[in-house]
C-alpha cells in the first residue's frame, strides 16, 4: 500500500516536466507562465498520492490511466476549501491543457478534465480611486532626489496613460514620443500599440531623464529603458508595486491601490468623462469589449445622472 501512494506523484511528474518543455520549446511560453504550470500541476500529483490509495483497490499500483473526471471533480473539492474560485479555475485550465498535451501524444485516449465544469467567477469590481484621491497620490511624492523625479514620473505616467505596469517598465526611452504626446507599448501577445500621454506625465518623464541623463540628450538616451533602479537596471514590475505601497503608506490613504488600480483608476476617470466604451477599449489595449465592460458599472452614478437629465419621462 505505501508503494501505491508513492507512485502516482512519481509518474506524473514526469510528464508535467514533458508537458512543461513543450510549453517552453514549442509554444514559446514565458518561464513565469510555466512556473505557475508546474507548481498548479504537482499540487495535483501530491493530492493524488492520498487520492489514488484511497481510490484504487487494495494492492494495485497508480496507473495514469486511473486519473477520471470524478477523480478531478474530488480534487476541485478539496481545494475549494483553501482558494477563491478564480484560483481553482485556473488550476482547473492548467490540468485542461496538461492532459490536453497527453492526448496529443497518444498517451491518453480522452482528456478527463475536459468535461469538469469550471467553477463560476463573479466579477469584482475594479478597485479605483475617487479623483481627489488620485491627485493627492500624484502629489504625494516629494523631494528632489533622482528616485523622486523617477518615482513621479512613474505614478503621473500610470495614471495618464493607463498602461499595464509590465507594459511600463518594458519601455525604452524611445518609445516616448514628446512632439506629439504618445508612448509606444508592447502589450499582451506582443501587440505594439501607441497610447496617448498627457503633458503632466511627459514633463515629468523629462525632469527625471534630465536629472538622470547628466548632460546626454533625450535622444543619446534612446535604447536605455525608461526607467532604472538604484543600481542602474531596468526597474521591475515588482518594485513599481513596492514603491506605490510606500507612497500609500506615508500619505495614509484609506484605499489600498495596486498599480494596476491606477489603471482600473485611468479607466473609470475618462468613462465619468464621457468617453466612449469603445475608445477606452482602444486606451487600454483590450482585446475584447467584454473586458472594457467591466468598468461600466463603477460609473453608474453618472450613468445615473445622464438619464435622470435626458429621458424625458424620468
Amino acid at each position: 500500500m505505501q508503494n501505491v501512494r508513492r507512485n502516482p506523484s512519481a509518474i506524473m511528474k514526469r510528464w508535467v516536466e514533458a508537458f512543461i518543455q513543450s510549453l517552453l520549446a514549442e509554444r514559446g511560453f514565458s518561464s513565469h507562465t510555466c512556473r505557475a504550470y508546474r507548481t498548479d500541476l504537482t499540487q495535483f500529483c501530491t493530492y493524488l498520492d492520498n487520492a489514488a490509495a484511497d481510490q484504487l483497490p487494495p494492492g494495485r499500483s497508480f496507473d495514469i490511466h486511473d486519473v477520471d473526471d470524478l477523480m478531478i471533480r474530488s480534487y476541485l473539492a478539496f481545494l475549494h476549501e483553501k482558494y477563491e474560485k478564480t484560483s481553482i479555475a485556473r488550476k482547473l485550465s492548467a490540468l485542461r491543457s496538461f492532459f490536453r498535451f497527453l492526448v496529443k501524444k497518444s498517451i491518453l485516449r480522452r482528456n478527463p478534465a475536459e468535461t469538469v465544469l469550471t467553477p463560476k467567477r463573479g466579477r469584482p469590481v475594479p478597485n479605483y480611486l475617487p479623483v481627489d484621491e488620485t491627485f493627492r497620490l500624484l502629489d504625494g511624492v516629494k523631494g528632489d532626489s533622482l528616485l523622486a523625479f523617477r518615482n513621479r514620473a512613474i505614478l503621473e505616467t500610470l495614471y495618464s496613460t493607463g498602461l499595464r505596469v509590465g507594459e511600463l517598465v518594458g519601455m525604452n526611452v524611445g518609445d516616448v514620443d514628446f512632439d506629439k504626446g504618445f508612448v509606444r507599448v508592447l502589450g499582451k501577445g506582443n501587440k505594439e500599440r501607441l497610447a496617448p500621454i498627457g503633458k503632466k506625465a511627459l514633463s515629468c518623464i523629462v525632469d527625471y531623464l534630465d536629472k538622470r541623463g547628466k548632460g546626454k540628450s533625450v535622444r543619446e538616451m534612446n535604447s536605455e529603458p525608461l526607467l532604472l533602479n538604484r543600481f542602474g537596471s531596468r526597474l521591475s514590475a515588482r518594485s513599481v508595486g513596492r514603491l506605490l505601497e510606500t507612497v500609500i503608506r506615508e500619505l495614509g490613504l484609506i484605499r489600498p491601490i495596486t498599480p494596476h488600480g491606477l489603471r482600473h483608476t485611468f479607466a473609470t476617470h475618462m468613462l465619468d468623462a464621457g468617453t466612449d466604451l469603445r475608445t477606452v477599449q482602444e486606451l487600454l489595449g483590450h482585446a475584447s469589449l467584454t473586458t472594457t465592460q467591466r468598468y461600466t458599472h463603477v460609473s453608474i452614478d453618472r450613468l445615473m445622472q445622464v438619464y435622470d437629465k435626458a429621458h424625458p419621462r424620468r
